[in-house]
């Protein structure tokens, strides 16, 4: 039978690949421009009423460009640990979690969870991701040109089938249709698309991605769901009457698009004791849009139930006098 036998989990933020000092004009392009920036208290505002709520003062020592280019060396250096991580398993496969932002699903069919269980998908380059999001820099470690990845179908279909048998109802996909409708798609979205540009750069690992709906109401997963499904997860996993070595790979925030430590303090504290009571309390109108992406982590933190959690490095990294940016995390479960 198979064994799930690490879980990592990673951010995955434009900013990982942006150089510090393109970090200032990604929050001109893109905060100052955000009518839904979700502050630590919780409030839904635009940049201008969410400054006006900001003790200014501290996020002033958090934005010099000093501190940004020792949090982009870190964030580096936690890149290269999870890249590392990942190797060092020899995984026969990969499940990957994370979030899809309307990059392929959209309202007119958007599920609580969505196993993929195709032959393969398109990573998007550098040149249709992110554009004109990152001051006119170069981002690092992204290739230009799109891609056609291995994905495990085997594997992919018989965590939907587990999953139903269980009664855990899911959506399923298994091929990418690039023009639905007549609007482009332009295949797996960026949360998948980092792990392929920025982490699996030695050699391919076949991979499940399943893609949850972390920022759409009205049918957002609870955290404990996430977390009830993580631990679903393991079971089909370990179900698979395959001898194989299985990882899960979560990507996503930690808090962003405004940095909220206290949440990533809360949740990380929880996830490392796998404590789903403090999880499922977690303030729910500080878990919407950027935050949302907790989930994404919450749920892996169930499929590890049985291992260790190693936080390598947590970096909030601010951008913008208002406390904008976005909080990075990397860790493993082993």
């Amino acid at each position: 039978m198979a064994e799930l036998v690490a879980g990592i989990g990673t951010s995955h933020s434009p900013m990982l690949s942006m150089a510090s000092d393109a970090w200032a004009a990604r929050a001109g392009a893109n905060d100052q421009r955000n009518q839904g920036l979700v502050g630590t208290d919780g409030i839904v505002s635009n940049y201008e009423d969410l400054l006006t709520r900001t003790d200014v003062g501290r996020i002033a020592k958090e934005i010099t460009p000093e501190k940004m280019l020792e949090r982009h060396e870190r964030n580096q250096a936690g890149i290269a640990w999870v890249h590392e991580q990942l190797y060092a398993q020899k995984l026969d496969a990969l499940v990957l979690i994370g979030d899809d932002q309307h990059e392929y699903l959209r309202d007119d069919n958007m599920p609580g969870f969505c196993v993929y269980w195709g032959d393969e998908v398109k990573v998007k380059g550098q040149g249709t991701e992110y554009t004109g999001s990152t001051g006119n820099q170069p981002l690092i470690g992204y290739a230009i040109e799109d891609r056609m990845v291995p994905t495990h179908a085997v594997l992919g279909r018989h965590i939907i089938e587990h999953l139903v048998e269980a009664e855990f109802d899911v959506g399923c996909s298994n091929h990418l249709d690039y023009d639905k409708g007549g609007r482009s798609r332009g295949g797996v979205g960026h949360a998948f698309g980092f792990v392929y540009h920025r982490i699996m750069t030695e050699g391919l690992i076949p991979t499940v991605p399943i893609m949850v709906n972390t920022y759409y109401p009205p049918n957002q997963p609870t955290p404990k769901r996430c977390y009830d499904f993580g631990r679903m997860l393991r079971r089909a996993i370990e179900a698979w009457p395959v001898k194989a070595r299985v990882g899960v790979l979560a990507t996503g925030g930690l808090s962003h698009f405004v940095v909220d430590e206290e949440l990533d303090g809360m949740a990380l504290d929880a996830m490392k004791d796998k404590d789903i009571d403090r999880l499922s309390s977690l303030p729910r109108p500080r878990m919407n849009s950027g935050n949302s992406e907790i989930r994404n982590w919450i749920a892996l933190t169930g499929a590890t139930e049985h291992l260790s959690m190693e936080l390598h490095d947590y970096v909030p990294c601010y951008r913008s006098p208002a406390g904008t940016g976005c909080a990075m995390a990397f860790a493993r479960w082993s």
